[in-house]
C-alpha cells in the first residue's frame, strides 16, 4: 500500500510560461512566422508530450519528443504561413501528455495553446491581375481544373486559357496524353500573348461509364516551372437516347435495398463490413459499370457485375478505421445500364472511437 500510495504521488505535470503568441501585423509575402511556447515539468516523474495537433493545416507545428525530466524545460514551435491567406487569424494547438488524466481517460479535453494575428494583404501580382492566380512560373494556364460531362457514344472539345508572362517564345507540349484525349493543335505562344489551346475528350475510345480522372502534363519553356499540371475531371453518362420504345419497356431496373448504411460506433484498426443488395427488377440483365466512395475511409465491392432478370448482387461497404478518427460520411455511387435510373447513391455514415 505504500509503494502504491507513492506510485499516485509520482507523475509529470506540464506548465505553460504562456498558452498564447500574438504575431501582431505581418505581411502576406513577408513569409512563415515561428513563435515557441516554453514549458517545464513541474512533476516528479518524466513528461513526454504524446500529441501535438494543429488546428488547420496552415499552421505547423514542432515540439520536444524525447522525454522532460522533472524541472527541466521542453518547447512548441507553431509556425503559421500567411500567403494568401489576408485578415485577422486566431488558430489553436491541441496538446496531449503522458499525465495520469490523458492514460485514464483518452477523451480528456487536450491542452489549448493559441497563435493570433492580423495579415496585411499584399498587393497583387502581374498575374493574378490578368486572372492567372494557378503557378509559379511566368508561362501560365489561367485554370488548371477541368470538369466535363459527356455521353459514352460522343467526344466533346474543351480548351485551356494560357499566357506568357515571359521575355521568350514558349512552346505548349503534351507529355503523357492517354489515346482518348487529343490537343488539337500545338501552339508557340510569344512573349505577351494570350490565347487558348484546344482539347477534344473521345468517350468512345474511352470505353468506360462513370466517373473518371486523368492527369495530364504540359510541356513549356518556362525556366522556373517547365511543366504544367492538368487534372481532368469527367463524368460519363451511358447514351440511351437511341433505345426504341420497346428495348425501354425490356430495359433492366436497378433496385437498392436501402440508400442508408450506418456502421454506428467503430473501434480504432478494425473493418466492419455491411452488405446491401442491388435487384434487378427489370428484364433484361442489368450491369454495374461503377462502384465509388466519395470517402477513401470506405471501399466497395461487389460479387458480381452482370445480374439477371429477378437476380441481386451483393454489394459489400467496408469502413477501414486505422487512419482517422470521429464521424465519418460518404456517398457511393452506384452507376449501372437502368435507363430509367443509372445512378444510385448509397449513404454511409459511422463514427471511428479514438
Amino acid at each position: 500500500m505504500f509503494f502504491c500510495a507513492l506510485s499516485l504521488f509520482a507523475q509529470p505535470a506540464i506548465q505553460f510560461e504562456n498558452t498564447t503568441i500574438d504575431f501582431g501585423n505581418i505581411k502576406e509575402e513577408g513569409g512563415k512566422v515561428t513563435g515557441k511556447f516554453v514549458f517545464t515539468n513541474t512533476g516528479n516523474q518524466d513528461l513526454l508530450l504524446t500529441g501535438v495537433k494543429p488546428g488547420c493545416g496552415c499552421t505547423a507545428a514542432d515540439y520536444t519528443k524525447t522525454p522532460i525530466a522533472p524541472g527541466q524545460k521542453g518547447y512548441i514551435d507553431a509556425t503559421y504561413n500567411p500567403f494568401n491567406r489576408p485578415g485577422s487569424f486566431n488558430k489553436n494547438i491541441r496538446v496531449t501528455t503522458n499525465e495520469q488524466k490523458f492514460v485514464d481517460d483518452p477523451n480528456t479535453a487536450p491542452y489549448l495553446i493559441y497563435i493570433k494575428g492580423t495579415v496585411e494583404k499584399r498587393e497583387p501580382t502581374k498575374y493574378e491581375i490578368a486572372g492567372y492566380k494557378t503557378g509559379n512560373g511566368d508561362v501560365r494556364i489561367k485554370e488548371n481544373n477541368i470538369k466535363l460531362e459527356v455521353l459514352n457514344s460522343e467526344s466533346k472539345s474543351f480548351s485551356i486559357q494560357v499566357m506568357n508572362f515571359s521575355s521568350e517564345e514558349s512552346t505548349f507540349e503534351p507529355l503523357n496524353l492517354p489515346n482518348y484525349i487529343i490537343m488539337e493543335e500545338k501552339k508557340s505562344v510569344k512573349p505577351g500573348e494570350e490565347t487558348e489551346i484546344n482539347f477534344r475528350y473521345d468517350a468512345v475510345k474511352k470505353g468506360e461509364v462513370g466517373n473518371s480522372r486523368d492527369i495530364i502534363s504540359i510541356q513549356t519553356q518556362d525556366v522556373t516551372e517547365p511543366k504544367i499540371t492538368l487534372f481532368i475531371e469527367v463524368t460519363i453518362k451511358e447514351d440511351f437516347s437511341k433505345l426504341t420504345p420497346k428495348q425501354l419497356q425490356d430495359a433492366p431496373k436497378a433496385v437498392l435495398e436501402t440508400l442508408n448504411l450506418d456502421f454506428g460506433k467503430v473501434e480504432k484498426n478494425s473493418s466492419p463490413t455491411l452488405q446491401v443488395k442491388l435487384t434487378n427488377k427489370g428484364q433484361n440483365p442489368l450491369f454495374i459499370r461503377q462502384l465509388k466512395p466519395s470517402n477513401s475511409v470506405f471501399s466497395v465491392t461487389n460479387d458480381k457485375n452482370e445480374i439477371k432478370k429477378g437476380d441481386a448482387a451483393t454489394i459489400t461497404v467496408t469502413l477501414n478505421s486505422r487512419t482517422r478518427k470521429g464521424v465519418q460520411n460518404a456517398t457511393i455511387e452506384i452507376i449501372t445500364n437502368d435507363p430509367a435510373n443509372s445512378q444510385l447513391n448509397l449513404n454511409c455514415t459511422g463514427e471511428i472511437l479514438q
